[in-house]
Formats: structure tokens, sequence, C-alpha cells
């Protein structure tokens, strides 16, 4: 095992002691590396988008054993899972009204556990709450949604508010996880439980992203078009992107923990 470890520990301090620049064109090295993989193993790229939503649900059943076996929500963010229940309730909608399939199911499981969640946090688990770190203040992100939602939003032949309704949900859930990580900043150890629930959505996040670029790279940009014209193509693809690299970094040192040994993550300065 010792000996297993010493290349990778080796590779991590390399990495580790690249600049900035060099650190962001190795995540982008590893990012097309992992698409590509997909591509060759994965035959219906829809199934991507599943499995996404299979591994967030996964990580909220996580949360689920860590508030009911531990009696403790300490180290969780009230705030991303609010933000969390905003942008599935809204897709929920616009499932429902634009087109009914499997992901309008899986969006209500996970809508419904994730309130759970959030009722467990505020009235049954208060006591272990770390409000004092968990300060991201949500309007920052939620009214810039909002506005970019009126600004740019799908140009199909839906009603004006339900495309509206859809672009607010993909921009909010590029950026819910925003005060979880500002919580993990302000403590710097992240316990077992809140470390495997945050990869799950890192791995959710990126499948997801995965289903998206591989399916525009299939049909050589048709999908583009599909899904309405100006900008909004391009800035639903940006959020997808966006909400994966957010997570990447913490999802780096996640792996390197595991790897380690290490049942506690301890981050440094300026991960998240």
């Amino acid at each position: 095992m010792k000996g297993t470890q010493r290349p990778i520990h080796a590779l991590s301090t390399w990495v580790r002691r690249q600049p900035p620049k060099i650190k962001a064109f190795l995540a982008v090295v590893a990012g097309m590396a992992a698409l590509l993989f997909l591509r060759m193993v994965v035959h219906d790229h829809d199934n991507l988008f599943v499995a996404a939503e299979t591994v967030h649900a996964l990580g909220i059943s996580v949360l689920i054993y860590k508030l009911t076996k531990e009696k403790t929500c300490a180290g969780l963010s009230l705030k991303s899972q609010e933000l969390t229940a905003i942008f599935l309730a809204v897709r929920l909608y616009c499932s429902f009204v634009m087109e009914y399939d499997i992901h309008t199911l899986l969006d209500t499981a996970t809508l419904g556990t994730t309130l759970w969640v959030i009722y467990m946090i505020r009235f049954k688990l208060g006591s272990s709450y770390m409000e004092d770190k968990d300060n991201f203040a949500i309007y920052f992100v939620v009214a810039p949604c909002a506005v970019l939602s009126l600004l740019i939003h799908p140009s199909t032949g839906h009603h004006i508010f339900n495309r509206i309704c859809w672009a607010f949900s993909v921009y909010l859930e590029a950026v819910s996880i925003l005060p979880q990580l500002r919580v993990m900043q302000n403590t710097k150890i992240v316990e077992p439980f809140t470390a495997h629930y945050v990869f799950a959505l890192g791995v959710a996040r990126f499948l997801s992203c995965a289903h998206w670029i591989l399916q525009v790279w299939e049909t050589r940009g048709r999908l583009l078009t599909a899904l309405g014209y100006g900008l909004w193509p391009p800035m639903f693809l940006l959020s997808e992107i966006v909400q994966t690299f957010i997570l990447a970094d913490f999802c780096y040192y996640y792996v390197k923990s595991l790897l380690g040994g290490q049942l506690v993550l301890r981050l440094p300065s300026g991960v998240v």
C-alpha cells in the first residue's frame, strides 16, 4: 500500500507546487480525458444525465444517514439546501408543463428528500447548526440569476414565463453549492459524511456536464439549435461547465485524502 501511495503522493505534491495557470491546464486535460473515456464506454449519453441525478440522490442519502444516525447537522449549509430546493422546485414545475419524463420523477424524489433535510436542520437538529459559519448571503446569487434569466432564456415555443423559469433553474443550480463551500472554507475541516455528499455533487455535476457536451459533439452542434437561438445555448453550456469547475478543486483534495487513508478532510487555505 505504501508503495502505491508514494507515486500518488509525489504526483499530488508536484501538482500542488504548480502555478495556477498550469493547474487549470491540467484540470482541462483531465476533464477532456474523462470525456473521451465516457464517450467510449457509454453509448447512450442520456444515461449520463440519469446517472447524474442518481449520484445526486446518493449524496442526499448520505446526508439522511448523517442526520438520522449521528443526530447532527454540523458542517452542513442550510442555505445550500434551500437553494437546491428552489432550483429543483422550479425545474420540477418546468418539467411538468414542458416535458414530463423520467427526470420529473427523479427530481420529485430529490426535492422531497432535500425538503426533509431542510426540516431536520431547521427544527430537529438546530442546536448543532453552524449558523455563524453559514454566512453566505444567498441574495448575491438569487438576484443575479433572476436578472440573467429575464435577459437570457430559451427561445423555444413555450410560454415566456416557463422559459424564464427554466433559465432561472439552470443558473441557480450552477451556483447553489457556494454556501456549502463557504461553510467548509470557514471551518477548514470537513467531516466524512459532508465530504462524501459534496463529492457526490461534484461527480453528479460532471456527469451532467459530460452529457450535454457529448450530446453537442455527437449531433455536431444541432442540439444547440434545438435548445434555442441567441445567447441561451452557450450560456446553458457555460452554466454546466461552471458548476463542474466550482467543485473540481474540492474533488481533487477529496480523492487525495481518500487515497491517503484520511477520514477527515483538511482543506488548505484558498481551496474553496
